[in-house]
């Protein structure tokens, strides 16, 4: 059975993951609302979460690690060694995807969640991403990092759903046309 690959990722209006410098402020600030915006419905779905360096860096920052019951896999070519402390449940690859797939096919993995702008794209480039479920933040920041970046070829999807929130917050899903 192949892996099914999905993404479930919070965006700027303008199409930003995060400022220029990794900065999530503008995320942090805007989530106030008790209501998870459908998250752990998603991952009660997934098995594992891979996430790119910048992403895990990132959520080293934030205290207690927020994937305590998860597996996860830090994708990085250069990160030699996950820090001290890090959850038994956190592994590191090196890449490149390909060589990824099969590590976590070898392994039993059948559900991912990509997260991290460089990540997605690359396996959105490989034509590897099933659905994207995207929530837009009612926020222009103007530039940062953005979600999408270059493509070979257009990327076809099929409008699934779109959920709109009391916080504002818009969320639609997607699937790969393939």
């Amino acid at each position: 059975m192949p892996l099914k690959a999905s993404v479930f990722i919070a965006t700027s209006l303008d199409g930003y993951i995060a400022r220029e410098d990794g900065g999530l402020d503008w995320l942090l600030g805007a989530t106030q609302s008790a209501d998870d915006h459908g998250y752990a419905g998603f991952m009660a779905g997934v098995d594992t979460l891979v996430m790119g360096r910048g992403t895990f860096d990132k959520v080293m920052t934030f205290g207690e690690w927020p994937y305590p019951d998860a597996r996860v896999v830090v994708v990085s070519s250069t990160l030699k060694a996950l820090p001290q402390g890090v959850s038994e449940r956190v592994e590191l690859h090196p890449g490149p995807i390909p060589a990824l797939l099969e590590h976590l096919q070898a392994t039993g993995a059948k559900s991912l969640y990509l997260d991290g702008g460089k990540l997605i794209q690359g396996f959105l480039r490989e034509g590897l991403v099933d659905e994207l479920t995207i929530t837009r933040i009612p926020v222009l920041l103007g530039q940062g990092i953005p979600l999408f970046g270059e493509l070979a070829k257009d990327v076809l999807l099929q409008h699934m759903r779109t959920t709109s929130y009391e916080s504002g917050f818009v969320q639609s899903t997607y699937r790969v046309v393939r």
